[in-house]
């Protein structure tokens, strides 16, 4: 027999059992003893009884009186909690930025609302919101500068 006629005979093995379903019980197969997994006792959480408010407002909770010896859930809870800092302030604008930015949106939205509203657009109108759409793109564009930032100091890193 040749190799080729092997793979013949196992292909067709294959197509002839596609569609068998399975005669072997799970419980028929080996399983190793490695994955099994050890058996983890339950936690059990003993909440103390809550009693009068006011009770016991002046003492320390710290979780040393706890029974089950671990911490309260509170303490648990604002372990793995995590607060960012505050974000820095935006950066301040000065008059061309704005004004660029104003162009930029309010151009287009002029021509969106007179369409919107079927006004009637003069020509000089239709010019001037699309000079200002592209007059602020470019100006932000230009503006936008990329150089490094003035603040990374005498050692900027590798520059390429």
């Amino acid at each position: 027999m040749t190799p080729q006629s092997d793979e013949d005979e196992v292909w067709r093995q294959i197509v002839a059992s596609f569609n068998d379903t399975a005669e072997r019980d799970s419980a028929d197969q080996p399983w190793p003893d490695s994955e099994n997994l050890p058996a983890e006792p339950t936690r059990r959480v003993v909440k103390p009884p809550e009693g009068e408010p006011g009770e016991d407002d002046d003492l320390p909770r710290d979780g040393a009186d706890d029974s089950t010896g671990e911490g309260s859930e509170d303490e648990e809870a604002e372990e793995g909690h995590f607060v960012p800092p505050p974000p820095p302030p935006l950066p301040k604008l000065d008059l061309v930025t704005k004004l660029a930015w104003v162009a930029l949106f309010g151009g287009p939205a002029y021509l969106l609302v007179a369409a919107m509203a079927s006004w009637h657009m003069e020509g000089w109108a239709l010019f001037t919101a699309v000079a200002a759409f592209i007059g602020g793109f470019v100006a932000l564009v230009v503006r936008m500068g990329d150089g490094p930032p003035n603040d990374s100091g005498w050692d900027d890193g590798a520059v390429l």
